[in-house]
């Protein structure tokens, strides 16, 4: 985590290149450090090649460094989100070299909470919109119930002409969206019983 990253201020989202992003959890410098990296082989790649690096490419590249310097102090989590060729792609990878491909993750100290809403809420046929409005919900509540997380829910949309930011929002105004004070009904009893 680090104070950097809990400040509540840093940017969480790291862009690669314009059609690939990369998520931040774990260590900032770690983060930034080795998203930098890797977004230097990927240009180094598309100027050798020719054309970009795939998302699979990309993720497999970052593990592989990743797994080289297992055990020795890093603290890297992170999403690879990007479209390529073959389409979209999401992979989340560790510090250990752990490299997994899937359709939604959360990662950090408040992806519990995230992936309640995200299990919730998710369905497969979800417009752009309905999508961002569960990531918006989702990260609130992370940032909500854990401390290590960050104050700001920065939603990008990321599809066949790149990536695109949809919203940036404090989550403390999202506060009195998602979390509205409604009393309990015993609270309620409570305000409704005449005076004695």
């Amino acid at each position: 985590m680090g104070g950097y990253i809990s400040s509540q201020s840093v940017k969480k989202i790291i862009e690669i290149n314009p059609y690939m992003l990369g998520t931040m959890a774990g260590g900032a410098a770690d983060c930034q450090f080795w998203h930098r990296n890797l977004g230097i082989k990927c240009r180094l790649h598309e100027l050798a090649n020719k054309r970009r690096i795939s998302v699979t490419g990309a993720s497999k590249l970052l593990s592989n460094i990743l797994y080289s310097y297992r055990g020795m102090g890093l603290s890297v989590g992170t999403m690879i989100a990007g479209w390529d060729e073959k389409g979209p792609g999401l992979y989340y990878v560790d510090s250990e070299g752990g490299r997994l491909k899937g359709t939604r993750f959360s990662v950090g100290s408040g992806s519990p909470y995230a992936y309640g809403v995200l299990d919730n809420g998710y369905r497969f046929d979800m417009t752009v919109e309905e999508a961002a409005e569960l990531a918006r919900r989702a990260i609130y509540h992370a940032t909500f119930r854990d401390g290590a997380s960050g104050g700001v829910a920065s939603v990008y949309y990321v599809g066949p002409d790149g990536w695109k930011k949809m919203s940036g929002d404090d989550v403390g105004e999202l506060h009195y969206k998602y979390y509205p004070v409604v009393p309990t009904p015993i609270e309620q009893e409570m305000v409704d019983a005449p005076a004695a």
